[in-house]
């Protein structure tokens, strides 16, 4: 061998030593937490469920695993669904994160798992309408060191938008399923413009048998004229 394939040999190595076992630890501690999430929203689906069931049995609370890395908490009419991501990711330099000093004096800090939070119509998935949009509401990022911090627009973005200072926890987790709760609940649907809506084609009635011919989704429509500040920056246009 020689000294120059040592070398590389050596560089494989080191990386393979410090930067991939350091991304699996980063994995097992996010499925560690998924696994906590999933537990906790268990616990608040059977929570509210009791509570809610003596008010009005209209109104369902369930909760629902999907496989491994998708667990969904349904909330009356609204759908969250949690999503683990499976792989690792480092963020652009641009990103603040670089900016403080946890990162600056760890660079492999900044390397995070990432569980997905979308909320979506209960209608949407009970009448298998395909169409229908979901919102992305919240980012979980989770480091080695089981650190977390949040990208969001719902309430909760003041109180987590940079790593924390504890590991996360189920008080943590507990906090954050019940503001997004209380977020989606807020997030109301909208009716589209007329004008979106005006026409439909025979076929799309026959085969969509008209329960998925309008796409439906939270702020839908009602874009509001130029340069008003009504306007949705999640909307869609139709």
């Amino acid at each position: 061998m020689s000294d120059q394939e040592e070398k590389q040999n050596d560089t494989i190595v080191k990386l393979l030593t410090e930067k991939s076992v350091m991304k699996q630890n980063v994995f097992a501690n996010t499925i560690s937490i998924f696994n906590l999430f999933k537990d906790c929203l268990k616990a608040k689906a059977d929570e509210l469920g009791n509570t809610i069931s003596k008010i009005d049995k209209r109104v369902h609370i369930n909760y629902k695993e999907v496989n491994l890395q998708d667990a969904q908490l349904k909330v009356a009419g609204d759908l969250l669904e949690f999503n683990m991501h499976s792989n690792v990711f480092e963020f652009e330099r641009s990103h603040p994160m670089f900016k403080t000093s946890y990162v600056k004096n760890t660079p492999f800090n900044s390397f995070c798992g990432i569980i997905h939070v979308y909320n979506f119509l209960a209608d949407s998935y009970k009448y298998n309408r395909s169409n229908d949009l979901g919102y992305l509401i919240a980012r979980i990022f989770i480091n080695r060191e089981k650190k977390f911090f949040i990208e969001t627009r719902t309430q909760i973005g003041y109180k987590y938008s940079s790593f924390s200072e504890d590991e996360i926890s189920k008080e943590y987790i507990n906090d954050i399923i019940n503001e997004l709760i209380i977020y989606t609940i807020s997030f109301d649907l909208y009716t589209p413009p007329f004008d979106a809506v005006r026409q439909v084609s025979v076929m799309e009635m026959q085969e969509k048998s008209s329960s998925s011919v309008l796409r439906t989704g939270k702020r839908l429509g009602y874009a509001g004229t130029e340069g008003s500040n009504t306007r949705f920056d999640d909307e869609i246009d139709l």
